[in-house]
């Protein structure tokens, strides 16, 4: 069993409580839109070793060049499909769907929209899971991210995690 907590869209901050939120987790997954290099990955890679994404469209080079646009990977049988633009199950991005039934995924994650959604896609028979906002930028209201485990194959104890209200300050301002 490996235990995963996901985000996206942080937008150069990462709030101090992911470090307790996240602390049993094995590896932490995001994607997409990470923003600050030195203030996003680079302190997640010091938190957890293990640290698996892709780059979204406000991303710069540095991000571009440690994670690709489209990430196809397996973890405890499950296959996972991540991009940052996709959409979701009946409105999926331009090309997204055909790309799905390609590499037919257990597991579809993207970023983008700030919203978060987990919902299952019965005609492509995977999970979808967009772990919403967990930066200060954006429409949001309230920053979120999501924590779950892989086992044999099965995502198995998925949990929401609400981080709190977006605040154009962050905390240290």
């Amino acid at each position: 069993m490996i235990k995963i907590g996901l985000l996206s869209d942080t937008h150069g901050y990462i709030d101090p409580k992911i470090y307790t939120y996240f602390e049993q987790v094995d590896e932490i997954w995001h994607a997409g839109d990470w923003g600050v290099y030195e203030e996003t990955f680079v302190k997640l890679k010091a938190f957890k070793p293990i640290v698996r994404g892709v780059y979204g469209n406000i991303d710069g080079r540095q991000i571009r060049a440690e994670f690709p646009e489209k990430n196809i990977y397996t973890v405890e049988g499950l296959k996972v499909a991540m991009i940052h633009i996709g959409g979701y199950p009946g409105r999926y991005a331009m090309d997204v769907k055909k790309w799905l039934e390609v590499v037919k995924p257990d597991l579809f994650i993207s970023g983008h929209s700030h919203i978060l959604k987990v919902i299952r896609d019965p005609r492509l028979q995977l999970l979808h899971m967009n772990p919403g906002a967990a930066g200060n930028v954006g429409f949001h209201h309230v920053r979120t991210a999501i924590r779950f485990s892989i086992d044999a194959g099965k995502i198995i104890q998925p949990e929401v995690i609400e981080l709190g209200p977006r605040s154009l300050m962050q905390p240290d301002e």
